[in-house]
């Protein structure tokens, strides 16, 4: 069984310009899930997220196969899209960041780009996380920086890739080992200003309690809300998905 929750808060921010969905495909009982954190200035960031979504959800919604390379195709697709529509509108500026997790046929996928994360877990232990395409990111697998500093580091807010980017070849990076999905499996999908604020352990604890995706999901907000209380909170947005 498949449980899964959403979240999106706009922090301390005058605009939330995220975006999360969760899409069904009913005659493939195929699920997608996103994360979009959008990026450009005075509120803009919103468009590209949504605009971004709004395409992927139209592909899954509307496909007959998700197996080959359907999740590489999202990617391409909505980027070749928004920087058509970025053309037409005159917004050169607006980007997005993108983690999208697709689950079909008892198998789970992924890709993500930007600092948007998707983590996985078993029975309530981290099995692993997307890497960010971020400067402090980088410095990490430098071992310049311990992966710990990432969280609050100065430069955290500087990207290396994102949708809306002049690509001349995919920056997007899709994780290669299709799992088989168990029972005990979870997926976290959150953006910055959600993984910011709350650490992996903590994470673990609250998952460890096997409660609901709902609940599961509250209480790690509740967390990340005590911890960035009187903080510069961006927007805080994530998806929840629990296999039983």
């Amino acid at each position: 069984m498949i449980d899964y929750a959403t979240i999106s808060m706009i922090g301390s921010k005058e605009k939330n310009e995220d975006a999360v969905r969760a899409y069904i495909n009913q005659p493939l009982a195929a699920y997608g899930f996103l994360v979009a954190d959008g990026l450009g200035g005075h509120g803009n960031g919103e468009i590209a997220s949504n605009f971004v979504a709004d395409c992927i959800g139209a592909a899954i919604e509307n496909t007959s196969s998700i197996e080959g390379s359907f999740i590489d195709e999202c990617f391409d697709t909505s980027q070749k899209m928004l920087m058509e529509e970025k053309e037409i509108n005159g917004m050169s500026s607006i980007k997005t960041t993108l983690v999208l997790l697709l689950i079909s046929n008892g198998i789970a996928q992924w890709g993500h780009i930007g600092d948007s994360r998707l983590y996985l877990f078993h029975d309530a232990k981290m099995v692993s996380r997307t890497f960010d395409h971020s400067v402090p990111q980088l410095l990490a697998l430098r071992k310049e920086i311990k992966e710990k500093e990432i969280r609050h580091h100065p430069q955290r807010s500087m990207l290396l890739k994102a949708m809306g980017s002049e690509w001349y070849q995919p920056e997007y990076e899709i994780d290669q080992r299709r799992r088989k999905i168990r029972n005990g499996d979870a997926f976290l999908l959150c953006s910055d200003g959600f993984w910011e604020w709350i650490e992996e352990k903590e994470m673990q604890r609250v998952i460890r309690k096997k409660q609901s995706a709902y609940d599961t999901l509250r209480e790690m907000t509740d967390i990340v809300c005590k911890n960035g209380t009187g903080k510069d909170m961006d927007n805080l947005s994530a998806v929840y998905i629990r296999i039983s």
